[in-house]
Order: structure tokens, then sequence, then C-alpha cells
């Protein structure tokens, strides 16, 4: 995951220091907000005269496009414009010269962004109150990323406010393609340790399993008494999680049929295959972790086991299902 400064949070430091003390550790972009002010442009000129590292603009004004000519000169990487300060709907441009986003906040709905689709190529969730540092990450964020990738798979995501180490983890291993951070950047001493805990550590662990993964209705569940072999064949088809989570009437979990499961199965009714018994199918010892814990509890669970998961289910203390983590973006969010 890329991390892009937010310039205007580094305090009263001169942005000739900044651009040095930046670059010197190699941050992916600086982050401009522009509230309007014209001036911020003069920022971007020095940034673009005594530095390769790429800029990113925040639009936050009623009539953006009077900006449109001098992001045309301005020589920058992406830009992107704030929905809810727009007066009408804001036809972009297609020859500005850089990729176009489109920035909502956390009570925007992500339905807004269709009217957008065909010029912009990222979305930017606001967790905080746009053009202002210092703010708490909202973590119903997490949600709303999914909705996002599940209605627009082939558009980035971005995200800015509140984004610690922690929430780095989490967002990097959501498959979020770039973070806008301030605050937590420029208040520890060194931002060298920052960006390192930023892109590679985990540091601290209060986000627990249930503020981010997967909920039922995202999931592919069906319940034991209506389980057939066909069902559960074309359950994992239309879900395309390579599993299905099997509940009782109480929605407890009591198994999990992969397409390992669905193997195994197959091998030991070859010579009936029209008659195979789901419950030769069902895993009925998956692993699982309860809700509650947290992201250091699940690495280290994860650490013990003696075989790499693709997923795993998530249940309350009394043994219902909760939800489940894909660990799709692991490897990907690392990059």
């Amino acid at each position: 995951m890329k991390i892009s400064a937010s310039i205007y949070s580094a305090g009263q430091k001169p942005l000739a220091d900044l651009v040095v003390e930046l670059d010197q550790h190699g941050v992916d972009f600086f982050h401009v907000d522009c509230n309007d002010q014209a001036q911020v442009f003069d920022d971007i000129a020095y940034c673009n005269a005594h530095s390769t590292t790429p800029v990113d603009l925040h639009i936050i004004a009623a009539q953006p496009q009077k900006y449109f000519e001098a992001i045309r000169s301005a020589k920058i990487k992406q830009v992107s414009f704030q929905y809810e300060n727009f007066e009408g709907a804001i036809p972009f441009p297609s020859d500005l010269n850089c990729e176009i986003g489109l920035a909502i906040t956390s009570n925007t709905s992500i339905a807004v962004f269709e009217a957008y689709k065909n010029t912009c190529s990222y979305i930017l969730l606001m967790t905080t109150t746009p053009g202002k540092s210092g703010g708490v990450f909202d973590k119903d964020t997490f949600r709303k990323i999914r909705q996002f990738q599940k209605a627009y798979p082939n558009k980035k995501i971005q995200v800015d406010g509140g984004v610690n180490a922690e929430v780095s983890f989490i967002l990097r291993n959501l498959g979020v393609e770039q973070a806008v951070v301030g605050s937590y950047l420029f208040s520890k001493n060194y931002v060298g340790v920052a960006l390192l805990q930023l892109k590679k550590e985990l540091v601290g662990s209060h986000y627990l399993l249930k503020d981010f993964m997967l909920l039922q209705d995202e999931l592919p569940v069906l319940k034991e008494s209506e389980l057939t072999f066909p069902l559960a064949l074309q359950t994992i088809e239309d879900y395309k999680m390579a599993f299905v989570l099997v509940v009782n009437e109480q929605q407890q979990l009591t198994g999990l049929i992969s397409n390992a499961d669905v193997r195994k199965g197959i091998l030991k009714n070859i010579h009936q295959l029209n008659h195979i018994p789901i419950a030769d199918c069902i895993n009925r010892h998956p692993v699982q972790i309860a809700e509650t814990k947290t992201i250091y509890d699940l690495l280290l669970f994860i650490k013990q086991l003696t075989f790499p998961l693709q997923y795993i289910p998530i249940t309350t203390d009394n043994g219902q299902l909760s939800g489940a983590l894909l660990f799709t973006n692991f490897i990907k969010g690392e990059l």
C-alpha cells in the first residue's frame, strides 16, 4: 500500500525541509489539500522543482472547475474532488493530464460514484473532516471498502483520515491501494520510523476482528437442514470464495465445505457420483476464531497452525457464526 504524506499536517516545518525529509525516507506521494485556495499550486510547483516524488492533490471547493486549467499545467499524478462541496453536478474533463478520483465523507453513500465511474479511476474515502488533520478513524469505513470493491472491482480505493500503524495493517490487507497520512506521520520523532510502521509493521492491537470482518450477509452461508450437494456446489460457485459455511437453526457454526472437502467427498463416493451424501463433504471441525480476538491474537493463532489459511470463520462466544476473514490481500497488501 502506498503512503501519501499530507504536507500541511507537518506544523510549522518549512516546505523545503519537509520535502527533503520525506524524500530521504521514500514517501510515495506528497498529499496537498486545496481548501479553495489557489496558492497551494505554488507549493506544488516547489515540490515538482525540488523532488521527483509525485503530487497527490485533493480539491475541496464548491466550484472545482475553476482549478481545471491549473491542474492541467501543474504536473500532478492524481487529483480527487470532494463530492459534498459541489454546487450541482460537476463533469470532469478527460484532459486533466492525471488520474481523477472522487472523494466522499463517511456519511455519503458509495452510490454517488456511479455518475463519475467513467472519468474516475479511484475513490477517496474520507473518515474524518476533509482538509483537517488529527481526526479519529471511522471503523465503518472497513465495510464501505468491501461494498465499493464489490460494486466497482476494477476501481482503486484510497483512504484519508485517522490512519495509524494498526489501521494501515488492516487497510493494506483489505486491498486498499493508498492511504493519506498526516498526524501519525509527523507526530513521531522520526518520519522514517512512522513510515516503516505504516508499511510493514503491526504496532498495537486495539481493533477486534468483528470491527473489520466480512459479515454474514456478505458470506456463503447455508443452513444444514436445507443443505444438498448441488446447492453447496452452486453456492461455492456463486460466491467465488471457495467455501460454504454451514450453520444450524440457532445460527451456530456446525461445519465448513471447501473445494478440498468436495473433492474428498467425491473420492469417497467415486462409484456413486449421482448419490453423494453432503455429510461426507462437511468438515465438522473447521479452524475458527472468536470475534472478540484482536489482530495480534489472530496473527499468533495463524502462526501456530501447520497449514496455510485462505479464510477463517469468526464466531461469537456461544459458537454462533459472526463473520469471516479472507486472506486474499495479505500478500498483495505487503507490496
